[in-house]
């Protein structure tokens, strides 16, 4: 589908189509990163800033083992945080909003993580995105995140000309379904991983490429071609 016949479906029509197609392709699209609690998942997400999944999948067992509570956290040592922490980037910065998070939570909500956006953007170190990740998938409640390769999908199967996440965000709200908003984030995740990277994406492979005008992409790539 070229860019004019793409925009001869509605967005919300093309965007139900292509979400039919990606969670066939990507049925075990999930959060990727582990945890066992809300607030584990806060912290790990704080930690996703600007570092891969994998990477803080590596460092959170040795934080989680050495500081097993909110409250351990909350009278941990800044500089033992940043010992653990240190690999996945900007460790300072992360290190002090975790222990302050920490400190806020029990202070103003007993210890425990709110299941609002309101009262969790009100944390140290945590944007909408860290609070949608954490609403989604510790409570089920819908978060559209908007990452680096969400906002970018968004951009170049033409749903939207936004740079800024919480535009993009806005956008997306607008055509996605309200009960698929966690599980479309997921998808576009997957998808920008495995098949739509930002450099050389695969389209003659893709599953949704009927549907995506493929904005910005100067050339279809194939792994084929390149045997």
């Amino acid at each position: 589908m070229n860019k004019a016949d793409a925009a001869e479906l509605s967005q919300t029509k093309r965007m139900g189509r292509i979400l039919v197609l990606l969670e066939k392709t990507y049925p075990e699209a999930q959060c990727s990163l582990d945890y066992q609690t809300p607030f584990q998942l806060l912290v790990a997400t704080i930690l996703s800033a600007q570092c891969t999944d994998k990477r803080v999948n590596q460092v959170t067992p040795e934080l989680f083992s050495r500081f097993q509570t909110i409250q351990a956290v909350a009278a941990a040592r800044i500089s033992e945080v940043e010992r653990i922490i240190r690999s996945t980037g900007f460790y300072k910065n992360k290190a002090k909003a975790i222990v302050g998070a920490a400190k806020k939570l029990i202070a103003d909500h007993g210890g425990g993580v709110p299941k609002t956006l309101e009262e969790l953007v009100k944390l140290p170190g945590v944007g909408r995105k860290t609070a949608n990740v954490v609403l989604g998938n510790a409570f089920g409640v819908p978060g559209l995140v908007v990452d680096t390769h969400v906002g970018r999908l968004c951009r170049r199967m033409g749903f939207t000309k936004f740079q800024d996440p919480e535009k993009v965000e806005a956008a997306m709200e607008k055509i996605v379904p309200r009960s698929k908003w966690s599980e479309f984030s997921h998808l576009l995740i997957f998808h920008g991983r495995e098949s739509c990277s930002a450099r050389r994406p695969l389209c003659k492979e893709c599953c949704v490429s009927r549907y995506c005008p493929k904005v910005g992409v100067i050339a279809a790539h194939s792994p084929k071609e390149e045997e």
